[in-house]
């Protein structure tokens, strides 16, 4: 007598319709001038030369209505670049990742939260930070510029540590290169050897950094698959268009991927969704 397994329904129903997980994804978005935020795929909020109120930002709220800061990455010492960091980093807690004398020289002269700027994120380049169990790997790399703390009040200039540019390797998401304000140097393809990045995020402004020629040299070197022209327009000064940068970067079969100030890319693992 042949037996009948009977299987409940529910359990057939389940077995029967397989739930995908939802794919890893990376929140990149730009904020104007060299400020970016980047969203990990497990929640983390990093935040690049964090000029939010910078003249470019379409938010103007965007200080304001930050809600969650993990991370403040800061190349060097300009005020372009140190941006909003004091405000943020005591409305939500973030630990700096920066050069080690940038680092005291923003606790100390400028009021940035003492226990939020520890040698647990500050290094120089040549280390490795490894960060929440290793979902984030921060590494500063070297960069040719000058890096000067504005104390305000007609005081001279103080000692900003040596600039640089970031490498952020994140867990399930793009490896990310930002160069800070860098002008191009041939050693820019030791970055290429060891990361050769998802994403590099490329100062094209000229006069305080690179013109798109040498940017676009950059951008080979370090062999990156994917280059956001940042630092431009934002002011007269400065470069007014990516269309150059692009034409260059196109006949070395490199994809750009211009953007506008508030806009946000969405990686998919190492890869730019569609």
């Amino acid at each position: 007598m042949t037996r009948l397994l009977l299987i409940p329904t529910f359990l057939v129903s389940s077995l029967a319709v397989a739930v995908a997980a939802e794919p890893a994804t990376t929140k990149v978005t730009w904020h104007g001038h060299a400020a970016f935020e980047i969203v990990t795929p497990k929640g983390k909020t990093i935040l690049i030369d964090p000029w939010l109120s910078n003249p470019a930002n379409p938010k103007k709220s965007a200080v304001a209505d930050l809600k969650k800061a993990d991370y403040l990455v800061i190349t060097h010492g300009h005020s372009d670049h140190v941006g909003d960091a004091v405000a943020i980093a005591k409305a939500t807690g973030a630990k700096l990742v920066a050069n080690v004398e940038l680092g005291g020289n923003l606790v100390g002269l400028l009021g940035f939260p003492k226990a939020q700027a520890t040698y647990e994120t500050l290094s120089n380049p040549g280390g490795e930070l490894r960060v929440d169990g290793g979902e984030i790997v921060f590494q500063l790399t070297p960069a040719v510029h000058s890096s000067g703390l504005d104390v305000g009040e007609g005081k001279p200039i103080a000692y900003g540590g040596n600039p640089t540019g970031i490498v952020i390797q994140i867990q399930d998401g793009p490896t990310i290169y930002h160069t800070g304000d860098t002008a191009y140097f041939s050693d820019m393809s030791l970055i290429g050897d060891e990361w050769a990045p998802d994403v590099a995020l490329i100062n094209i402004g000229g006069h305080f950094g690179m013109e798109p020629k040498n940017a676009a040299r950059a951008a080979a070197a370090v062999k990156a698959r994917l280059v956001v022209p940042m630092h431009y327009k934002t002011f007269p000064l400065l470069t007014q268009s990516a269309d150059e940068f692009g034409k260059l970067l196109a006949a070395k079969k490199i994809t750009m991927k211009a953007i506008a100030p508030g806009a946000t890319l969405t990686f998919v693992g190492h890869t730019l969704a569609k």
